[in-house]
């Protein structure tokens, strides 16, 4: 009987370490998505505007939306991952 209650505790605690460590590597990841994707974003923007000079203001405001909002959704994603690692405990 005191084995399977060790067994118990020990499931419920490795199962709120692997809750911890995904919503670690969630946050990581989504921060290198975030990254990546505002990096193409510039890219895309400097090959447009070299292109097309004349349109630079209109790029570069498109530019900084959509930037912002892959910020925004990064954002969002590392909070719920930090809201997982300290409710779970």
């Amino acid at each position: 009987m005191m084995l399977l209650t060790f067994l118990m505790t020990l499931l419920a605690e490795m199962g709120t370490g692997f809750a911890v460590m995904g919503a670690g590597i969630g946050a990581g990841l989504a921060v290198l998505g975030a990254g990546v994707g505002i990096g193409r974003i510039g890219g895309g923007a400097m090959e447009a505007i070299a292109r097309q000079p004349e349109a630079t203001p209109k790029i570069q405001g498109v530019m900084i939306i959509a930037a912002a909002l892959i910020e925004g959704v990064a954002l969002f994603s590392v909070i719920v991952c930090l809201l997982v690692i300290f409710l779970v405990r």
